[in-house]
């Protein structure tokens, strides 16, 4: 009898166990969240797998308020895997799991719900990523949020920031906060952000990397680039090699870029010395990456954020199938970041040279591979890629590239001739929203960072004024999504390190060229939304350049972009650029004209000018009276009938 009594208790156990183990999933999946706020689903592998990460791909579908799409998971260490997503809009949301291991009950088959509520305006006006992730205005231009709200990015550059090099601390940072050594990355964070910036660049991790006995660029026995790294200035290898290294690209060792607690993103290969196991991921890595990912969305960043540095491609492809693992890795970053408000970069192409990297046409091949076998982006943000020149002249422009639907300039060349490529650009038809990702970098003592050869002293004024030059000649050549700031510290040098070509982060970071960002946005956004309606317009300035300023400097010329109507207009005229007469506004109207200081972000008094019978309005004077500008100025014209 009391093995009877025994064996219903636990059979009674068991049954009681399962029911309230479906009643907590679906009492845990039944609660309120707010649209656009991360949930994450949980499912548990009951099986085994030789590889977590190849060997499974997880997925459910997700319906709610005008959506039905398939959201997929990522692998989250041991036998977990996680799927993120978010509400598009309020209302009930429901969820069904499926894998391509169909007899594996722990990630098949199971369901939930919840109920999305909207933020209220007020919540909104705490954390603009409430008003939902980036998608392009409707003409194509420029960017907006899900809601409808204008969206004008203010970049920054921290290109390692992904890596220990700015520590993750779990530590509020002081309002009053003076950037120096051992600064952390919620530090920077909030430091550019009362700076007025809400973006930051990122790589998601360097493959490759290490601080080891082979030089910053080196190949293997098979002649494959194993990688084209920053250089970790003071550690030669000659000292630790004691051999010679002529045969080698430098002689400076790689920095070394692992998280805050030693782990690299992937395992490294058995086989194939110094290349990672592109097969075998390392979600520790990107749990500390999860971290600052979260705290960028908290502070209302919408960070770009990037696969890898295509450094790693020769490796990558000579002893893998690229193709596939490239679009494995690719999906995993998209499955575990792509329920924040970002814009993807699928591969950081700064430069392609043919030793050590691969070409446009096998990322772009990867890819769209990628692109066909995962499909777009969940919940439709951008998807761009960091270029050397113009993303349409390396991978073309709709069809060429289906994966890519936000165009960008930079890197090379930082003058001038960027302009011509944003106004290209801008003509495309379907139009997609541009940006110069890469333009001039002050502090960076570097062959394509001198505007006509000229590399002015670190943080100085003119050095400033390049970055001055670039912002405000990007934008009004067409780059209305916003600007992305650079300095040398891109690498972020950081504490025991010793600087070299490039400064210390904590330096850099205060250079004065930041503080000019936020005055650029003030400038463009000075009449709300109408700026995303504004068409390039530069051949209307006469003269547009004054007489021998070069193509690749950064001095004389002059930008404008106005809207179709013709009763709004947005003018940028460079250091020692000529009074001009403009064409083309409508006749014999009055017109505002106000100057604007990119320095101190102030307006001047606003001056009333008349076009006559031929639409010419003639500018009078820069501030001051002069007749050619000693300084970089902008203004504003509105129709003042």
């Amino acid at each position: 009898m009391k093995l009877f009594h025994s064996i219903v208790l636990k059979a009674g156990f068991y049954l009681i166990s399962i029911i309230l183990f479906n009643d907590l999933t679906t009492a845990q999946d039944s609660e309120n969240i707010h649209v656009w706020e991360m949930k994450e689903i949980k499912l548990i592998a009951q099986k085994n797998y030789n590889n977590f990460y190849m060997d499974v791909t997880c997925w459910i579908e997700l319906t709610g308020p005008g959506f039905s799409k398939r959201v997929y998971g990522f692998w989250n260490g041991g036998n977990e895997y996680i799927i993120r997503v978010v509400a598009t809009a309020p209302g009930r949301w429901q969820w069904k799991s499926f894998s391509s291991q169909s007899d594996d009950k722990g990630l098949n088959n199971h369901t939930g719900s919840f109920n999305a509520i909207e933020w209220t305006d007020d919540e909104k006006k705490e954390n603009p990523n409430r008003h939902g992730f980036l998608r392009p205005t409707s003409n194509g231009h420029a960017l907006q949020y899900a809601d409808g709200t204008p969206y004008f990015m203010i970049g920054d550059t921290w290109l390692a920031g992904s890596t220990w090099r700015l520590p993750f601390r779990n530590a509020a940072a002081s309002y009053d906060y003076v950037p120096g050594p051992g600064m952390g990355f919620e530090d920077a964070v909030m430091y550019r952000k009362r700076q007025g910036f809400n973006s930051i660049s990122m790589i998601s991790c360097f493959p490759n990397w290490e601080s080891d006995i082979n030089p910053s660029t080196y190949a293997d026995s098979n002649n494959i680039f194993i990688r084209n790294a920053w250089e970790k200035f003071g550690y030669d290898v000659r000292d630790l090699m004691g051999a010679d290294t002529s045969g080698y690209w430098g002689t400076l060792t790689a920095k070394n870029m692992r998280d805050e607690y030693g782990n690299l993103p992937f395992e490294m290969s058995k086989v194939h010395k110094g290349v990672s196991d592109f097969t075998r991921i390392n979600p520790e890595y990107f749990k500390s990456l999860d971290k600052k990912m979260e705290f960028l969305s908290e502070q209302g960043f919408a960070a770009l954020l990037e696969t890898v540095r295509r450094d790693a491609g020769p490796s990558w492809k000579a002893y893998y199938n690229f193709s596939e693992t490239f679009s494995r890795f690719v999906q995993y970053l998209i499955s575990r970041y792509g329920a924040y408000n970002i814009i993807f970069s699928g591969i950081h192409l700064d430069w392609i040279p043919k030793e050590f990297s691969l070409t446009a046409e096998e990322f772009n091949d990867a890819l769209t591979y990628h692109l066909h076998k995962y499909g777009p982006m969940p919940f439709g943000q951008p998807v761009t890629t960091l270029i050397s020149s113009s993303t349409y002249s390396v991978f073309g422009h709709d069809k060429d590239c289906p994966w890519l639907t936000m165009h960008s300039v930079g890197n090379k060349p930082r003058d001038h001739r960027v302009a011509d490529s944003l106004e290209i650009i801008f003509r495309l038809e379907p139009p997609y929203p541009a940006i110069n990702f890469e333009p001039y970098y002050t502090g960076w003592n570097h062959e394509i960072n001198k505007p006509a050869g000229e590399r002015p002293p670190a943080d100085s004024d003119r050095d400033n004024y390049f970055a001055r030059a670039q912002m405000y000649g990007s934008v009004l050549s067409g780059g209305l999504s916003g600007h992305v700031h650079g300095t040398a510290a891109y690498d972020i040098t950081t504490t025991g390190e010793p600087e070299g070509a490039r400064p210390h982060i904590w330096e850099a970071i205060k250079y004065n060229s930041a503080d000019y960002m936020k005055h650029l946005n003030t400038f463009v956004q000075s009449e709300g939304p109408e700026f995303q309606n504004l068409l390039p317009a530069r051949y209307d300035i006469i003269p547009d350049k004054a007489p021998g300023s070069p193509p690749d400097g950064l001095d004389g010329w002059a930008y404008m972009m106005r809207n179709s109507e013709k009763d709004f207009a947005l003018l940028y005229f460079e250091n020692e650029s000529v009074v001009p007469v403009l064409n083309n506004f409508i006749p014999e109207k009055k017109y505002s004209f106000t100057w604007f200081d990119t320095i101190t972000g102030e307006w001047s008094k606003q001056e009333i000018l008349k076009s006559d019978f031929e639409g010419r309005i003639k500018i009078p004077h820069f501030p001051g009276g002069e007749k050619n500008s000693s300084k970089d100025w902008a203004a504003k014209i509105l129709l003042a009938d």
